[in-house]
């Protein structure tokens, strides 16, 4: 059984990129495609041989070519707007207009995550239909095959706000406690936390892309030495993460929410254009 929320953490952690998982097309059997690199590698380095409470951690665009969630770059603006769900910010810039807005999963992001990168010339890649849906049916083939009882994670890039770059967050989760809530215990000087919650299937998959990287064809990597995060079940997945309702401290942008402002005191449209210079498009 797995330890309880907040119970120990990882004394040693240690992540390692799998290779040998070359183009996936629209149609292959991802967990076999896994496996058989996951196999490859623990003959070629038996210290990577799957164990109980490894995590595997997998990157969507693997997942988005298996299932052929691929469009042609043409249509990139329109598959963006039938992602959208609702839109939380737009800025112009010299090259375009980002678009930051909720997508069908639940998860702001620019462009709906509609990503070029990692696809062959001249189409773009959609997320994946279920990510969650697709980490419990590899976390089951994973299982079966290789014996071993492990959590599986898809990924995805995203940015955040306040912070400059991205990183890789978990869109997709099985197997995995994504949260561990601390609220309740007590800190190292014994007083009791409050507000202290860890996103800790964000942080495995932050530090599997550590190994995996961005251009070097590795879109698998293990991490080990976080048993205590791992489940029998399969649990609630990554949808856990998704902050909404009041939560939702960033539903609109700066710009979007001054323009509403003076729509609302003025009964009209005059203050658009100035909430697009005050709130920083212009």
């Amino acid at each position: 059984m797995s330890d309880g929320p907040g119970s120990g953490a990882a004394d040693v952690l240690t992540a390692w990129g799998v290779p040998g998982i070359g183009e996936v097309e629209p149609g292959d059997d991802l967990a076999v495609l896994l496996g058989d690199a996951l196999a490859a590698d623990a003959a070629a380095r038996p210290a990577t041989a799957l164990a109980d409470g490894d995590v595997l951690v997998v990157t969507s665009k693997i997942v988005s070519k298996a299932e052929g969630r691929v469009v042609q770059a043409a249509d990139r603006e329109s598959a963006i707007t039938a992602e959208t769900v609702r839109v939380v910010a737009t800025r112009e810039h010299p090259g375009g207009v980002t678009r930051i807005v909720e997508n069908r999963l639940g998860l702001v992001m620019a462009a709906a995550g509609v990503d070029a990168s990692n696809t062959p010339d001249g189409t773009v890649l959609l997320l994946p239909h279920d990510p969650d849906a697709t980490a419990r049916a590899l976390r089951s083939a994973v299982q079966a095959r290789f014996g071993v009882r492990v959590g599986v994670l898809v990924t995805d890039t995203a940015g955040r706000p306040w912070r400059q770059g991205q990183t890789d967050i978990a869109i997709g989760a099985a197997g995995v406690r994504v949260l561990d809530d601390l609220r309740g215990s007590t800190d190292t000087h014994g007083r009791t936390l409050q507000v202290s919650v860890a996103a800790l299937a964000d942080e495995i998959a932050a530090a599997a892309e550590l190994v995996k990287g961005k251009a070097t064809g590795r879109p698998l990597a293990v991490v080990r030495g976080m048993a205590h995060a791992v489940t029998d079940e399969d649990g609630p997945g990554a949808r856990a993460l998704v902050r909404v309702g009041p939560d939702d401290m960033f539903a609109e942008g700066t710009a979007e929410a001054y323009a509403r402002g003076w729509k609302d005191a003025t009964g009209g449209d005059a203050g658009r254009e100035q909430g697009r210079t005050e709130g920083g498009l212009e």
